[in-house]
């Protein structure tokens, strides 16, 4: 019986059979004859998830259009398939033409979350591939991996052969050249892995040891192949307009996360929250020209029958054509009787005259992110952003018609104290007062939702050496916070979990000797982690237990800037010195301005041109 005949049995057992199915529009087939290297993109959750990443669709679109490779796709599948898979004795398998995963020549991950890193191993066990690089044999595909999480890879250093670091449309086509070159001259696996260290961006992490102290702290990397790079610089697409991107999606066969239209407008951020490691590792700002933009939308636009359309970008009021681009878009999406998405707006009088036009009388809710309660904290996290700001924006929405604001903060933030958590009610309070100012006897309508999750100290930003709260402190926090803002009519709040966001900084810091952990935590039965309702905590702590990791040492303890990180050797762009600089003025609640006021320094234009740098 062969796979597809196994799986057409399956289907009609499973919740979601058109997650294992494939066929979709604009999905890709070639005949295998012309193809050399066949190359699966791996998605570490579920069909619904990662069909909405639209790294996805920029990947599988620009390998595709080689004939010499094959892009298709893999991911988890749900927990009911997984079972029915297990008792058949069925391998993890491609969408796009049924076969078994371990008939791959490249399986590329994408790491987008710290708590998919068990999905991983459960994929490659489904597969029936072996999950260290030093127990596959040369017959086993080669194991990528790239995405933010990359940025600190040793967690699974073990696993993964190789890792890209930055923009992936350039070095995957570098990379499936060198691999057919490889395959044809039958090279072994050591040959070709040397081969691509060369290359920019890539970390083969088998070349470097990592050293530790007798107290058991990280003391260097070491390396141990003598041509591999001291320091890993990321790649950086400068010409996003020169880059190849989707005219035309996928359209899956049901509904997914985010199920419309997209095209990216810009990469990385100029504004330098302290907290965020997007706006870190994604730097420079790279804009694509508003005619592209609009043609690329025009294009989905028909190609895809989709009624929604949305651009991306970290914040996209700050593309510098913002208002032209929008009016374009309108009228196309107008034209089209498509509705346009706008997310990450900032909220002034432009942005509320184009929500306006857009939503309408059907006005849905807004969302704001203040980050922290007060002026005090926000400027210790850059979040240059003031009380003005948000009450201007707020009696603003009100008055045009919105009932409903979703406000996001974070709590445990480094210098954080009680008066901040009490600013966060206040602001809650504020609003729901100009409400009742603006509309008088109609306040009643109007909600305001105070959403708060924890903050986790990231690799390769100024708060990297902070300790996180520890898990007692931020359930206290929370009580206090529910505690004050059940007080004030109209509010409602909720929270993050605490035992999920503390798994995530020990993986966001973690080193090497964590991938023990997660493997024993997978063989325990941890999955699908970043599900609420699939966390399994204690399961968790008995992994830790076992392999010997104190998890509180990666979480809770703050890291001396004279040290080495594990993360140390990977090159982001932004030097050492300009996060240690950050950290100080963190401590002295002095704010960075916007690198479009002038360079701050930060080091990524050693590397390349910001054509952002001071053009406001």
């Amino acid at each position: 019986m062969t796979l597809t005949e196994q799986l057409d049995k399956l289907l009609m057992k499973v919740e979601k059979p058109a997650r294992y199915i494939g066929g979709e529009l604009h999905s890709v087939n070639k005949d295998l004859g012309g193809v050399k290297t066949r190359f699966g993109f791996a998605f570490p959750d579920t069909y619904e998830i990662g069909m909405s990443y639209l790294g996805l669709q920029i990947i599988y679109h620009i390998l595709n259009h080689f004939d010499s490779v094959f892009c298709e796709r893999i991911f988890a599948p749900g927990l009911d398939m997984e079972e029915l898979m297990r008792e058949e004795n069925l391998p993890l398998f491609t969408l796009e033409t049924k076969t078994p995963v371990k008939e791959m020549d490249i399986l590329g991950f994408t790491l987008q979350y710290e708590l998919s890193f068990t999905n991983i191993i459960n994929m490659l066990d489904l597969a029936g591939i072996p999950f260290k690089s030093q127990e596959r044999s040369e017959s086993d595909p080669l194991i990528a991996a790239g995405g933010p999480c990359a940025f600190n890879p040793e967690p699974l250093a073990e696993i993964i052969d190789f890792f890209m670091l930055g923009d992936g449309e350039e070095i995957l086509i570098d990379i499936c050249k060198i691999h057919q070159q490889w395959k044809a001259r039958n090279g072994s696996k050591r040959e070709f892995l040397e081969e691509i260290s060369q290359l920019k961006g890539v970390y083969v992490p088998a070349f470097y040891q990592p050293i530790y102290n007798e107290n058991g702290t990280f003391q260097s990397m070491e390396k141990i192949f003598n041509k591999a790079p001291d320091k890993i610089e990321k790649n950086i697409v400068e010409d996003l307009d020169g880059v190849d991107f989707p005219n035309s999606k996928i359209v899956p066969l049901i509904e997914v996360v985010h199920d419309r239209a997209v095209v990216e407008i810009f990469r990385g951020c100029t504004r330098g929250c302290r907290f965020c490691q997007a706006g870190m590792i994604y730097r420079p700002v790279r804009e694509r020209s508003r005619n592209r933009i609009t043609e690329i939308a025009k294009n989905q636009i028909t190609s895809t029958g989709y009624e929604e359309m949305s651009i991306l970008s970290l914040s996209t009021s700050d593309y510098s054509e913002i208002e032209p681009l929008v009016t374009d878009l309108m009228g196309m999406c107008r034209e089209n009787n498509v509705s346009l998405s706008l997310p990450s707006l900032r909220l002034d009088s432009f942005s509320f005259n184009v929500l306006e036009q857009i939503q309408g009388y059907k006005k849905t809710g807004l969302t704001f992110a203040p980050e922290a309660g007060t002026q005090r904290l926000r400027d210790v996290i850059n979040k240059c952003i003031t009380d003005k700001d948000i009450y201007s924006s707020m009696e603003q929405a009100i008055s045009l018609g919105w009932t409903s604001v979703k406000l996001y903060f974070m709590v445990g933030l480094p210098t954080e104290t009680y008066e901040d958590l009490d600013g966060i009610a206040e602001i809650a309070k504020n609003i729901m007062d100009i409400a009742y100012r603006v509309n008088g006897n109609k306040r009643g309508r109007f909600n305001v939702t105070v959403s708060v999750s924890n903050f986790v100290p990231k690799a390769h930003t100024p708060f990297q050496w902070c300790a996180q709260d520890t898990m007692e402190s931020f359930e206290e926090k929370h009580r206090y916070l529910r505690e004050k803002i059940k007080k004030i009519k109209g509010v409602s709040f909720n929270y993050h979990g605490t035992q999920t966001s503390h798994m995530e900084a020990v993986f966001a810091r973690g080193d090497r000797r964590v991938c023990e952990t997660l493997i024993r935590a997978w063989s325990l039965g941890c999955k699908f982690d970043g599900w609420r309702e699939h966390f399994q905590y204690e399961k968790w702590i008995q992994a830790f237990q076992e392999t010997g990791i104190d998890d509180n040492s990666y979480a809770f303890k703050a890291g001396n800037p004279e040290d080495n990180a594990p993360w140390g050797h990977i090159d982001c762009g932004v030097s050492k010195e300009f996060l240690l600089s950050e950290w100080k003025k963190a401590n002295q609640c002095e704010q960075t301005q916007d690198c479009r006021h002038g360079c701050e320094g930060c080091g990524i234009n050693q590397y390349v041109e910001c054509r952002q740098e001071g053009t406001l």
